[in-house]
């Protein structure tokens, strides 16, 4: 009668054992601009994600971060420098439409909506 009932026990061990951590993926949370920061202000309207990028005149294209269907985010423009000439760049997650900010002297905030 005890081999029976360790059985079980045991069997339930190594089922829970083996199963693994629950694994939850997030976006980080946006934080407010710090003084003389430059960030883009994303509003997507659209029905899915879209991953955005900054172009500086003269230089290449630098990927930001992917924002989430219908969700405003502030994005921080890093590795780009205050007074730079930049237009952004948003492209959705299944790449069938693109979207393109005119070109902006990066300063502070710049809001930007989709579409």
């Amino acid at each position: 009668m005890r081999a029976s009932f360790s059985v079980p026990l045991l069997a339930l061990f190594l089922v829970t054992a083996c199963g693994g951590p629950a694994v939850e993926v997030r976006t980080a949370p946006t934080t407010p601009t710090a003084a003389g920061e430059q960030a883009v202000q994303v509003t997507n309207n659209l029905s899915q994600a879209v991953n955005v990028y900054v172009t500086a005149t003269g230089s290449g294209e630098l990927f930001l971060r992917q924002v989430p269907a219908n969700t405003v985010e502030r994005v921080t423009v890093q590795g780009v420098a205050n007074g730079s000439m930049v237009s952004f760049k948003a492209v959705t997650m299944d790449g069938s439409r693109t979207y393109q900010s005119r070109s902006v002297t990066l300063k502070g905030v710049y809001p930007w909506s989709l579409p």
